[in-house]
């Protein structure tokens, strides 16, 4: 074979003399970021500086701290798919970043966090503002990894994009030293398109699908849950197709929702604590459970002693370790959704189980007249939660992305939302982080600045980041915030009421007056307490083409149900 050697011309045009500094930005150009988040200081400053020379070609979001910087970068993952990425400098501020990785790594979610650190040799000196953030953050990275040489950066940040957004995602960090920033190589950027050791996607068995297809086939009663690896595969279309060629009633966990739209007739609702009564109860009696994207978490499974043993299970998912973790499989199909879905397609049977699909109505029934009546129709004169999510349904025609913080907010919301379009129920499933919304709202309407984004977040995880109203004032970021207001730490009181004898310790809040502090950072506000005023206040705020506060105040002690205790069965699932 014939072989060329390149002479230094040839060479001189294939690489470039820069620093390291540039080389982190000159990279994260060619993986095409053309937004980022963060906050600067002294370790990361010369990325900074270089950032400022490229101005043209990516934009730096400054937000008010570094854990806004992290959300923000995972709402715009989450609502476009890309990798979100994530700045910040060494010690306080690479810390400040951990409570977003730790968020996104629990939610598969792809983020690339780039540090600043302190120079070489002094590392392990304990040298101002120095923190082993390599060491802190590897339990809650997919990769990381720290960079002590200008040359090494290139690659370093190659391997994390391709780690970051392959097989199941996840969030990566790259610790670099100052001095390698300052350091001096020639550039060349190549992608990463593997890793020894690492196969991100694993073989599709034609067998385990054709196993699968077997169970589903022969099934009287099968029941499909879904979860968020259907959107990170792409594979909504496949689902859907699935979902009716078979005729089986599919259920959704939080991470889930949007993939099938709530309308569809098969869609029988949302798994798990806040879940839908239906397909809670009938999880114990169906005979074959089609888990698909989903890891099986306690908040879905309850007590798993009890969870669905009288069926066959048969799991779907991208990563191995996932599969008999913590409910055993009978048929583990594994590889991405969008391919192994297709190949079920192909050797299912058309069917449909209309009696089947008939109990899920019937306990939906039951819930409505129970439950969701009085949510999103009541009669009392306080407002409620679910109202509020209703009136945002009309007047966004169920087109809205909806972010939620952590709590009864997030319940209802996950519950009653309208969902049309995929990718549209962005929270934080896993780790439950209060201050998730706001900054992650604003990361996600940046990424899809076409589609509504509606925040939706109780007053206690609004106070945890409010100071990300900055960030929206100073890059004019149109996104709407409901604040659902109670004056409680909502959960925490339901379950204090429920099984600590109403002893609210600790959860009771005062609160500031939320729309002044809005208008201080020069956001358009609204308080309403009301129902006579209630829909014409959201018809302004989505009508309003600039950012919008709305804060509603609802009843004070108003619960969430249906609700599955913690360690009780999913046939446990009460109604008050």
């Amino acid at each position: 074979m014939e072989t060329k050697t390149l002479n230094k011309k040839e060479v001189a045009e294939k690489t470039q003399r820069i620093t390291g500094c540039e080389a982190v930005v000159r990279s994260l150009i060619a993986e095409g970021v053309d937004i980022l988040y963060g906050y600067p200081g002294g370790a990361i400053m010369p990325v900074y500086d270089e950032l400022y020379k490229f101005q043209d070609q990516i934009h730096h979001v400054l937000t008010r701290h570094e854990q806004g910087a992290a959300h923000a970068a995972q709402g715009f993952a989450r609502i476009s798919g890309r990798v979100g990425v994530a700045l910040a400098t060494s010690g306080p501020g690479a810390t400040n970043l951990i409570t977003g990785i730790a968020d996104a790594q629990i939610d598969s979610t792809p983020v690339v966090c780039i540090t600043g650190q302190v120079a070489s040799h002094l590392l392990g000196s304990d040298a101002f503002q120095e923190t082993d953030i390599v060491g802190i953050s590897t339990p809650v990275t997919k990769w990381n990894c720290q960079v002590t040489k200008a040359e090494d950066i290139p690659a370093a940040i190659a391997k994390a994009f391709y780690i970051a957004k392959s097989g199941r995602p996840g969030p990566v960090l790259v610790d670099i030293t100052k001095d390698a920033q300052f350091g001096e190589l020639d550039f060349k950027y190549e992608k990463c398109k593997g890793v020894r050791s690492y196969q991100p996607v694993p073989k599709t068995s034609q067998d385990a699908v054709n196993a699968a297809a077997e169970l589903i086939n022969a099934a009287k009663k099968p029941m499909i849950v879904w979860g968020q690896g259907v959107i990170l595969g792409e594979a909504e279309a496949e689902l859907k197709a699935v979902v009716e060629k078979a005729g089986i009633p599919s259920a959704w966990t939080i991470l889930g929702a949007s993939a099938l739209e709530s309308s569809h007739p098969l869609n029988v609702g949302m798994v798990g604590m806040h879940g839908n009564y239906g397909p809670n109860k009938l999880t114990n009696e169906c005979d074959v459970l089609i888990a698909i994207g989903m890891r099986f978490d306690d908040r879905v499974t309850g007590d798993l002693k009890t969870y669905a043993k009288q069926a066959k299970v048969v799991h779907f998912d991208i990563d191995p370790a996932e599969i008999n973790k913590n409910v055993q499989s009978d048929v583990a199909v594994l590889g991405n959704s969008k391919e192994s879905l297709a190949m079920l397609l192909d050797a299912l049977n058309e069917n449909s189980h209309e009696a089947w699909l008939q109990e899920f109505k019937d306990l939906y029934q039951i819930e409505f007249d129970s439950v969701i009546d009085k949510d999103v129709n009541p009669t009392k004169e306080g407002l409620t939660m679910g109202e509020v999510i209703k009136q945002i349904n009309i007047a966004s025609e169920g087109n809205a992305a909806i972010v939620s913080d952590v709590g009864q907010h997030q319940m209802i919301a996950c519950r009653y939302a309208d969902f049309n379009v995929s990718k549209s129920n962005i929270t934080s499933g896993g780790l439950g982080t209060m201050g998730f919304a706001l900054p992650a709202a604003i990361g996600a309407k940046m990424a899809a600045p076409n589609r509504e984004v509606v925040a939706i977040i109780g007053d206690g995880g609004f106070q945890m980041n409010i100071q990300e109203l900055g960030t929206i004032f100073q890059q004019k970021v149109p996104v709407k915030i409901v604040v659902l207001n109670n004056e409680f730490l909502g959960m925490v009181r339901q379950w204090q009421q429920l099984f600590f004898d109403k002893r609210y310790a600790s959860t009771e809040m005062t609160n500031p007056d939320f729309v002044t502090i809005a208008k201080g950072y020069h956001i358009e506000g609204k308080r309403v307490s009301n129902r006579k005023d209630m829909e014409a206040a959201v018809k302004e705020m989505i009508a309003s083409e600039n950012s919008y506060f709305l804060e509603v105040c609802v009843e004070k002690e108003d619960n969430v149900f249906p609700m599955i205790p913690s360690g009780a069965s999913v046939s446990d699932v009460r109604l008050s």
